[in-house]
């Protein structure tokens, strides 16, 4: 009983309590709306306050760029109006400078009509000068011809006649002139580039002889070289394809051959087999064939050192096997593969002080005898044998025309190929460089004599100083000044094409007048 009653009180009371919390609850809420509303209404204020102040901010803003455009405008009038003056006022002044040149027109149409009619007048008194003239000229012709007893042909060709003596004489002191000015500057400038080259690389000169004798220890050894019936030196000579000559004199075999490298090969491998001792056809062929590698090895490092020697790089292995062979090639007594690297030093010098490349100088310069390593197995000269290696090995134009052209056989299309032959005259002509066969030298000084003796009032000739210089004594009747000078240059320019001689060659031309009477 007592426990009901107390659930009723707790089931009233907590009624209460919930009808007392939604009382409050319904009393907040309409507090917040109204607050929500206050604040909404407060918002909506301020939003139509701010949007009065931005449109009154706009119009301002609209007002200023209106007026802003407004002077711009004004502006741009304004220029256009002065521009629009300036082109008027340069219209009129173009207009009158018309106007101006219209009238100069006109005034000189007037004095080209005025000179016309003159020119006229002065054309029709000239043509009747003219026929008053061509009558004169025809009187007086034949006048000419009565006294002088020629007719028109004879005159004209005695009048020209004179004319060709007269430029004959012009012609003959222009050369002398022009001929002394640019000898004095061109032998200046190629004296001291030439001096300088040969001052900067002063090699010594050595005139080699290749030996062909081979020493034995006594004459007993003849016989074992020739052999039972020969056996043995004919053994030797196939395989070298060189001749041993053994004769009545003691102590040497000669061992001869025209080919320099089978020559050295027939050398060393006899001296080998005399001190080996051991002499028949089986040995004669082993030591041949391993002297033949020895030697080709040999050639291909003085190939290689030659290169080196003048910083050559890039050549290919034959060009190098080919430049060693000549070692053992001497050109009058002259070693041509250490006359190939003075020939390439002088002329890498020489491009260097002319503006050219050094490098292709040096390159042209070793590689221009190249043709002589192989002259004695094909056909043609060595120029023309080295061009055709050269070209073959894929070298550049300036090498293959050096070696081709370094004679003056062709025409030289490239200045490379002047400096080598220069730089080859050079070395060729130093003292003690080459020896000359007295044959050789008595031809060369027949055929300086020949040459100059076929020229027209040339009396006498007479080579000197070793064919180094050239005497002409000119026929004073068939001769003058200006003439000599004339045949001095023909006399020299027909050198220089008909021959191939190192250095220079001076041509001195003495004309003599002599006079004699006989007293009576």
């Amino acid at each position: 009983m007592l426990d009901s009653k107390q659930i009723l009180i707790g089931v009233g009371a907590a009624v209460a309590a919930i009808a007392l919390n939604w009382l409050i609850g319904k009393l907040l809420g309409l507090q917040r709306k109204k607050a929500a509303q206050a604040a909404g209404q407060a918002i909506l204020d301020r939003a139509d306050q701010d949007a009065k102040n931005r449109l009154r901010e706009a119009e301002l803003e609209a007002k200023e760029q209106m007026i802003r455009v407004r002077a711009d405008t004004e502006k741009e009038m304004a220029a256009s109006r002065e521009e629009l003056r300036e082109r008027e006022h340069t219209l009129d002044k173009r207009q009158e400078s018309v106007n101006q040149q219209g009238e100069d027109l006109r005034k000189q149409e007037q004095i080209v009509e005025g000179n016309q009619r003159r020119l006229t007048e002065r054309l029709g008194q000239a043509d009747s000068r003219r026929e008053e003239l061509d009558k004169l000229l025809d009187t007086q012709r034949q006048s000419l011809h009565e006294v002088s007893g020629l007719n028109r042909e004879q005159a004209t060709d005695r009048l020209l006649t004179l004319m060709a003596d007269e430029l004959s004489q012009e012609v003959g002191t222009l050369v002398l002139k022009h001929h002394k000015e640019a000898k004095e500057a061109c032998d200046q400038q190629a004296r001291d580039i030439l001096l300088t080259a040969m001052q900067r690389y002063a090699s010594a000169h050595t005139a080699d002889s290749t030996t062909s004798t081979v020493d034995i220890p006594n004459d007993e050894m003849k016989g074992r070289i020739i052999g039972r019936e020969g056996r043995n030196i004919r053994a030797f000579e196939k395989a070298t394809g060189i001749d041993v000559i053994i004769d009545d004199t003691p102590g040497v075999v000669i061992v001869s051959g025209f080919d320099p490298v089978r020559r050295e090969i027939g050398r060393q491998s006899l001296n080998q087999l005399i001190a080996d001792g051991r002499i028949h056809p089986s040995r004669i062929e082993e030591v041949v064939k391993s002297t033949s590698k020895e030697i080709d090895q040999f050639m291909e490092q003085k190939g290689q050192e030659a290169a080196q020697e003048v910083n050559v790089l890039g050549l290919p292995q034959p060009v190098i096997a080919m430049l060693g062979r000549l070692h053992f090639r001497t050109s009058y007594s002259q070693n041509v593969l250490r006359h190939s690297i003075e020939v390439s030093h002088l002329s890498g010098m020489l491009a260097e002080m002319v503006g050219l490349d050094g490098d292709v100088g040096r390159r042209c310069g070793l590689l221009h005898d190249i043709g002589k390593a192989a002259d004695h197995e094909l056909e043609g000269g060595h120029p023309k044998i080295g061009a055709d290696l050269l070209k073959r090995h894929k070298e550049s134009v300036e090498v293959v025309h050096a070696a081709f052209g370094h004679h003056d056989e062709i025409i030289t299309e490239y200045p490379y190929t002047m400096l080598v032959a220069t730089a080859d005259a050079c070395s060729a002509s130093r003292p003690g460089a080459r020896r000359e066969s007295l044959e050789r030298y008595i031809k060369r000084m027949e055929e300086l004599e020949t040459i100059a003796k076929g020229f027209s009032g040339v009396e006498q000739a007479f080579a000197i100083q070793a064919g180094r210089e050239l005497r002409v004594l000119a026929s004073a009747r068939e001769t003058n000044d200006q003439s000599a000078a004339k045949i001095c240059r023909d006399i020299a320019k027909a050198f220089e094409e008909q021959l191939t001689y190192p250095g220079e060659i001076k041509v001195t031309v003495v004309r003599e007048s002599r006079f004699s009477e006989i007293a009576r």
